[in-house]
């Protein structure tokens, strides 16, 4: 089982980047975009799985005006076409959405939980989940919701219009697994097309996921914490119920026979290392507590979803944890009102910094697979995966004394050709398209050395100036340099790979955004939460001492102290947890202070809800 999902992850990356790659790469000279052109590629040197013949160990596919006009092994690349490198990858026709609940049906939704009359608690029904799991299991000894039991394989339907919408996306197989709150189920991998399940169904199981929404409705856990406490309880359990099993089946006389519990024994092959689990984690926080339990238990961990996943890259290295990485990335989905305060400085951040992320985790040594992260406009997933391409995905890959890879500047995307390494000389060619009337395609030929983490060298433009070129190997937040060519021009620094019109070219990352001059929020704030149509005022005592926070939270709804608090710049950050209704709910507040104004939102297992404040004099 490990191996066969290892494949599955390496085949995902493979799918997307290369996708991605292909729709980012510039084409060569005479070929060209839209219009009546021809616009002509070749993956050469791949291992090929075709739709019906035998697997082609090394080939070339052809693709011509969006389609594949020649597949083989004494395929040769047209002249005309953008030559991509896939030595030592795997082509297969179509691509993989590592984790889906395509085919899965909606469960109805639960019964209201909404506020009784005049508002008396604005937050009821807030914490509850937002529908029912997708399936129940008989007499199970675990409420819904906690049955990792169910199999995505038993609830498969074919048909519908969110697999159309991947088919016509290029999508075509996923793993899918059922919806719900923790432990979700064991997932599948299907193709989307089939009359059938039994057509679709490729392997099952594949995967237990697990993930961190609380059950609601007033029953245990009802939060983050909860959440990770009864995951660590069950998994105990499971242990205990292994070694009861174990006594018994080594010596019955005299020993009751443990009872039967299938959510127990669904756990086993996960204790086994059978079985990796997928556990949904986007915050840092959540990522770490997740590899707290890999840890403890020796699991298999996939992380999924890996919104901040860059932040901890070093430990998902260290512990060979993959990701698979949600292109679901945030944006506005509503046009902006004039009345409406402007997004928080950590929403603006998030957009800026998703499509970032696959290229710092690839810096890293992290493996990642892409995957749609549940978006409702099935054509971000290509547009998606083409921007993390742009943002840093980039990347050199050394096999011997051969050198390949891409580059991404301001003058589109290349891949590298003629790359070699001898000891700690570097030489690589790429086609770079320059301005001016018409669309010139031409080659930029790099020339330098490695020393560590730095390289450095001379780039000779065809027709241009030479220039010079620096870079650093990663994601750290070196500031770029870059010296003028022979034409004496000075050059803005340019994002990584960039190539201007002179010659001159950098490779190092730009300078890592430095935050404004640090706030401090020592006092007592008067804020409000808007719920709907609610405003619920409350009160904020904070003391602050460095970059450490600590205060008290208090509202007609309770109150608490908060924990974990930072201030970076003008940025806050804190937890806590409020009794809503007799049931404890883990909250996150997130912000922005300027002088004695303050405003962000409060995360919350059902959503956002945004606030202001005032400190009070």
């Amino acid at each position: 089982m490990r191996k066969s999902h290892s494949r599955f992850l390496a085949a995902c990356v493979v799918a997307s980047v290369a996708a991605a790659a292909w729709l980012a790469a510039p084409p060569r000279a005479g070929a060209q975009r839209g219009g009546t052109g021809i616009d002509t590629y070749a993956i050469t040197n791949a291992r090929i799985v075709t739709v019906s013949g035998p697997v082609i160990e090394r080939g070339t596919v052809v693709f011509r005006n969006g389609l594949i006009v020649a597949v083989g092994d004494r395929v040769a690349a047209p002249p005309d076409a953008r030559t991509i490198d896939g030595t030592g990858l795997t082509v297969y026709p179509g691509l993989f959405d590592a984790s889906t609940t395509l085919g899965i049906p909606r469960p109805t939704p639960t019964p209201g939980g909404a506020s009784g009359p005049g508002g008396a608690n604005p937050f009821a029904g807030l914490f509850g989940p937002p529908t029912a799991p997708s399936a129940t299991s008989p007499n199970s000894s675990q409420l819904p919701g906690l049955q990792p039991e169910i199999l995505a394989a038993d609830i498969i339907r074919p048909g519908g219009t969110e697999i159309e919408a991947a088919r016509s996306a290029g999508i075509t197989a996923a793993q899918t697994t059922p919806r719900g709150n923790i432990f979700l189920g064991q997932s599948a991998i299907i193709n989307l097309a089939g009359e059938t399940p039994q057509q679709m169904i490729l392997r099952t199981p594949v995967a237990l996921y697990v993930g961190l929404t609380p059950l609601g409705s007033g029953q245990y856990p009802g939060s983050l914490m909860g959440v990770f406490s009864s995951i660590r309880q069950l998994l105990l359990d499971a242990q205990r119920y292994r070694e009861s099993n174990e006594i018994y089946a080594r010596n019955p006389r005299g020993l009751r026979r443990p009872d039967v519990d299938k959510s127990l024994a669904a756990l086993l092959p996960v204790l086994a290392r059978q079985m990796p689990v997928v556990m949904q984690a986007d915050r840092e926080r959540e990522i770490d507590r997740a590899l707290d339990l890999a840890q403890e238990f020796n699991l298999q961990m996939i992380i999924n979803g890996g919104m901040e996943a860059d932040r901890v890259a070093a430990r998902l290295k260290a512990m060979n944890v993959p990701v698979l990485l949600s292109l679901n990335f945030p944006k506005r989905t509503t046009a902006p009102s004039p009345e409406a305060d402007p997004d928080p400085v950590r929403v603006l951040r998030e957009r800026v910094e998703a499509p970032k992320t696959a290229g710092r985790l690839a810096a890293s040594g992290v493996r990642f697979a892409f995957q749609s992260g549940g978006m409702t406009t099935m054509t971000d997933f290509l547009a998606n995966a083409a921007k993390a391409v742009e943002q840093g995905l980039a990347n050199l890959q050394q096999q011997g004394e051969r050198l390949s890879g891409s580059i991404q500047g301001q003058l589109g995307s290349g891949q590298l050709a003629s790359g070699t390494i001898n000891g700690s000389d570097i030489r690589f060619s790429v086609p770079v398209t320059l301005p001016g009337p018409g669309t010139q395609t031409t080659d930029a030929n790099f020339t330098g050395t490695l020393n560590g983490n730095q390289m450095s060298g001379t780039v000779q433009v065809v027709g241009r100036g030479p220039g010079t070129f620096t870079g650093t190997r990663g994601g750290g937040g070196a500031t770029p340099s870059a010296t003028p060519g022979t034409g004496g021009t000075t050059t803005t620094p340019a994002r990584p790979g960039a190539i201007p019109p002179d010659g001159t070219t950098t490779t190092r990352p730009p300078a890592a955004a430095t935050g404004t001059e640090a706030v401090n929020l020592s006092g007592t704030w008067s804020i409000s939460v808007t719920l709907g149509p609610n405003v619920v005022p409350s009160t904020l005592v904070l003391q602050q001492q460095g970059s450490s926070l600590t205060g008290r939270i208090e509202s007609r709804l309770g109150s608490a102290d908060i924990s974990d608090g930072s201030v970076n710049g003008n940025g806050f950050r804190f937890s806590t947890q409020l009794e809503i209704g007799g049931q404890s709910q883990s909250l996150i507040v997130e912000g922005t202070a300027s002088g004695n104004q303050m405003s962000g939102n409060i995360t919350t297992a059902r959503g956002q809800l945004p606030f202001s404040g005032t400190r009070n004099p």
